[in-house]
C-alpha cells in the first residue's frame, strides 16, 4: 500500500479531530491504533513523524499534528488524482488516547445501513455525506477477517466476486489476508466504488453526518486494503454479493484463520481515488458488508447511482465532507497542546 493510502486511511479513524489516532501506548491509557477498525490497518505514522520533525525545525510550536494529518489527508487523496479542498487550520492536539472511543465511535464493517446512517448522523453527517466519504474505499484494502461474512454469509453480492474473494479469504484462516476495497480501479481514486444500509445512516446521523455524507465519505474505499476478518463474513453469508466476487476472495480468505490476509476495498482501481467503488457497488462487488449495504435497495441506492456516473459530483461532496469531518469538535485556543512529537504528549 502506497504513503498516499496510508494517510487517506488514517484521518478518518480517528474517533476526533486532535490527532488522538498518532499518540502510542503509555502507562497512562492504551492508544487506538489497535482498536478494532484500526489494528493492522494503520500505517505511514513515520511520514507524519518526517513532518513534524522538519516543521519543528523550521517553525518551532506552532503547527500542530492535527492540522499536519488533516493537510496530509487532503494531499494523498489529491497525489491519487482524486480532489482537493480548502482545510481549514488552527487545530490543537489532544494529550491523551482512547481505545474504548475509537472503538465505540468508528463505524464496523458488518454494519447495516440503518446503522451507518445513526452512527454518521450522531456526528452531523448526512447519508449523502455518508455516501460520498464512503467513496475513499477506492483506494486501499481489507484485511480477509475483516470481508469474510460478507463474501460468505450476505445474499447482496455478485456470485463470481464472492468466489473470486474468497480464494484469498478462506472461511477459516488467512485473517490478515488482503484484498482491495474497489477491485475496478483499487490505486486510483474514482467513482469505481459505487458500481460494486438503514444501519450505517444511523451510525453517522449519530454523529450528525447525512446519509449523503456517508455515501461521500464512504468513497475514501476506492483505495486501501481490508484484512480478511473484516470482510469473511461478507464473502460467506451476505446474499448481495456477486457469486464470482465471492468465491474469488474466499480462496485468500477461508471461513477459519487467515484473519490478517489483506484484500483491496476497490478491485478495479486500487491505488487510484476515483468512483470505481460506486461502481462496485452496483455490480454487488463491495468488499465490505458495510459497503454493499449502500447499495441495496436502500435509501442511498441513488446517492450510489449519481457517483457512478459523475466523478465531479463525488468529489465536490467528498471534499465537503471531508472538511466537515476535520471540524468534528476540534481543539482551539487554549485547549490541548502542540505536540512537539506526534507520538507522545508533551
Amino acid at each position: 500500500m502506497s504513503v498516499s493510502e496510508n494517510i487517506t486511511r488514517n484521518y478518518p479513524h480517528g474517533p476526533g479531530c486532535d490527532a488522538s489516532v498518532l499518540l502510542d501506548d503509555n502507562s497512562t491509557f492504551t492508544g487506538e491504533k489497535t482498536a478494532g477498525p484500526n489494528s493492522n490497518s494503520l500505517r505511514g505514522f513515520n511520514v507524519i513523524d518526517t513532518i513534524k520533525s522538519n516543521l519543528e525545525t523550521s517553525c518551532p510550536g506552532v503547527v500542530s499534528c492535527a492540522d499536519i494529518l488533516a493537510v496530509a489527508a487532503r494531499d494523498s487523496v489529491v497525489a491519487l488524482n482524486g480532489p482537493s479542498w480548502t482545510v481549514p487550520l488552527g487545530r490543537r492536539d489532544s494529550t491523551t488516547a482512547s481505545l474504548s472511543a475509537a472503538n465505540s465511535n468508528l463505524p464496523g464493517p458488518n454494519l447495516n445501513l440503518s446503522a451507518l446512517i445513526t452512527a454518521f448522523s450522531n456526528k452531523g453527517f448526512t447519508a449523502k455525506e455518508l455516501v460520498a466519504l464512503s467513496g475513499s474505499h477506492t483506494i486501499g484494502q481489507a484485511r480477509c477477517t475483516v470481508f469474510r461474512s460478507h463474501i460468505y454469509n450476505d445474499a447482496n453480492i455478485n456470485a463470481q466476486f464472492a468466489t473470486s474473494l474468497k480464494a484469498n479469504c478462506p472461511s477459516t484462516g488467512g485473517d490478515n489476508n488482503l484484498a482491495p476495497l474497489d477491485t475496478t480501479s483499487p490505486t486510483a481514486f474514482d467513482n469505481a466504488y459505487y458500481k460494486n444500509l438503514q444501519g450505517l445512516i444511523t451510525a453517522f446521523s449519530n454523529k450528525g453526518f447525512t446519509a449523503k455524507e456517508l455515501v461521500a465519505l464512504s468513497g475514501s474505499h476506492t483505495v486501501g486494503q481490508a484484512r480478511c476478518t473484516v470482510f469473511r463474513s461478507h464473502i460467506y453469508n451476505d446474499a448481495n454479493i456477486n457469486a464470482q466476487f465471492a468465491t474469488s476472495l474466499k480462496a485468500n480468505c477461508p471461513s477459519t484463520g487467515g484473519d490478517n490476509n489483506l484484500a483491496p476495498l476497490d478491485t478495479t482501481s486500487p491505488t487510484a481515488f476515483d468512483n470505481a467503488y460506486y461502481k462496485n457497488l452496483q455490480g454487488q462487488k463491495g468488499l465490505l458488508h458495510s459497503d454493499q449495504e449502500l447499495f441495496n435497495g436502500g435509501s442511498t441506492d441513488a446517492q450510489v447511482n449519481t457517483y457512478s456516473t459523475n466523478s465531479a459530483t463525488f468529489f465536490t461532496d467528498f471534499g465537503n465532507a471531508m472538511v466537515k469531518m476535520g471540524n468534528l469538535s476540534p481543539l482551539t485556543g487554549t485547549s490541548g497542546q502542540i505536540r512537539t512529537n506526534c507520538r507522545k504528549a508533551n
